[in-house]
């Protein structure tokens, strides 16, 4: 699905909720983090595992991708505030990554 699609279809979803006048960047900020904290507890408590076992169990796999799914929901929200495509912001900031020069000890 294209991203002007999805952004057209959440954004019809809020507007037929008449959510708008919640949906301010504060707010939406501090609902990705909620969300992002969500993401974050599925693998609390956990023993060091591989990314194979921890998305072997399908359910907990679709309950993470659900919680992904409710995060970039936010971002998108914020970035229709700003009027930027997130394509777009995540492109630039590849090509500023590019640009340094990390570093990695081990």
């Amino acid at each position: 699905m294209e991203y002007d699609q999805v952004l057209s279809e959440i954004i019809d979803f809020r507007n037929e909720r008449h959510w708008q006048k919640y949906h301010t960047l504060p707010a939406l900020a501090r609902a990705l983090n909620i969300e992002a904290g969500e993401v974050s507890e599925h693998f609390l408590w956990q023993d060091a595992k591989s990314d194979d076992e921890v998305i072997s169990d399908n359910k907990e796999k679709q309950e993470l991708k659900m919680e992904l799914a409710d995060t970039l929901t936010y971002a998108y929200y914020m970035c229709e505030k700003l009027g930027v495509n997130p394509n777009d912001l995540v492109h630039e900031k590849l090509q500023q990554n590019k640009q340094r020069h990390w570093r990695f000890d081990d």
